[in-house]
Parts: structure tokens; sequence; C-alpha cells
């Protein structure tokens, strides 16, 4: 008995407190950079700066509040639906506002013998130990620095579509686990296995 009601008490606090301090993102405010202009167009939240323009959806739930130098997301209904989106809508702009004024990017590594990249203009080709070089183009939104041949920044004022593009690169010949070789993140950990013993 006594153990079903502290079973019961502790539900109770981790639900009253969940519903208190439940996206803390959505609360936070978000500052507004030099330079960069934000505005509310019907069901949209369009940012431009000096890396281009992004746009983030709304959603009828929220309240956007745009002040000189901050933007304030508030919640119209809190219910716990509601709340998951009000930190997602949150996030979305931060990053269109982050995007727009200092970007993102991603380092990659080439790990093999013989494995290499290069840069052409808009194509970056890719040596992975195939029986044919790797050919991807580059869209416009995306840019590649070279450093060496064998690892590159991949930079993007579009946070998601920098995540799709660096994680289709990487498909090309993703880490094996027992020599590592293949296309990685640089901060990426390389679970190995040990290989076959004679």
């Amino acid at each position: 008995m006594k153990l079903e009601l502290l079973m019961w008490v502790v539900k109770f606090f981790v639900k009253y407190f969940r519903s208190i301090f439940m996206s803390r993102v959505g609360q936070s405010i978000i500052n507004i950079p030099s330079g960069v202009e934000v505005k509310k167009v019907d069901n949209k939240f369009l940012v431009k700066g000096s890396k281009g323009e992004l746009s983030a959806p709304l959603d009828e739930i929220v309240d956007v509040i745009i002040n000189e130098k901050e933007i304030k997301v508030e919640l119209k209904d809190k219910n716990a639906k509601n709340k998951a989106l009000w930190g997602t809508t949150r996030a979305l702009i931060n990053n269109a506002v982050q995007g727009v004024s200092v970007g993102f990017e991603k380092e990659m590594e080439i790990v093999g013998v013989g494995y290499r990249g290069a840069l052409q203009g808009k194509k970056l080709t890719l040596n992975l130990g195939l029986s044919h070089p790797v050919e991807i183009d580059v869209p416009d939104y995306i840019t590649i620095k070279m450093d060496g041949n064998t690892k590159f920044t991949i930079s993007s004022p579009d946070k998601q579509k920098l995540g799709a593009f660096a994680a289709m690169v990487r498909s090309k010949r993703p880490p094996e686990p027992f020599k590592g070789k293949g296309i990685r993140y640089s901060n990426e950990f390389i679970l190995r296995k040990e290989g076959k013993k004679k």
C-alpha cells in the first residue's frame, strides 16, 4: 500500500512539474542581430540577412511578437500538444535568424587509403574505392570549402537542408566499423569492431 501511494505521489509530481517547465525553449527570447530584417506575412515568418533569405512556418496556436531587437513567441492555448509545437516553432524561427546572420556548417572527413575528394565549380567528386568516382552536384544554397583532399566543410544558411545534404554525402560511403574507412562527420564517434583472428 505504501509503495503504491509513493508511486502515485511520484507520478503526480512528475506530471505537475512537467506541465510547469515544459518547453523552456518556447519561452526563450530570440535576439535579432544587427543587419537582420524580420517580418510576419500570413502564416510565415520571413527573415532576411547577409547570408540570404529564409522563412519559417507559423502555427495558429502561437503569437509571434516582434520588438525592436527581439522576438518573443507566446502560446495561446497551453495544453501538452500545443506546448510541443510552441518549442518547435520557436526553434525554427531561431534557426532562420541564425542562418541568415552567421549560417551553419558541418565539418567532414574522408578516411581510407586512396580515398579523397575534389571540388570543381559546383561539383564534388569523391574517390571512395569504388569502380568509378562519385560525382555530386552542389545546390546553390550549399557552399563547400576543401581543406586538402580529405577534409571539407559544408555550410549553408538553412540548417535543415544542410543536414540533409551532409547526410546524403555521408551515405555514399558510410564509415565501416573495422578500419573506420568512409566519410564521417569530424566529431563523429565510430564504434569499432575487432576483426577476425587467424
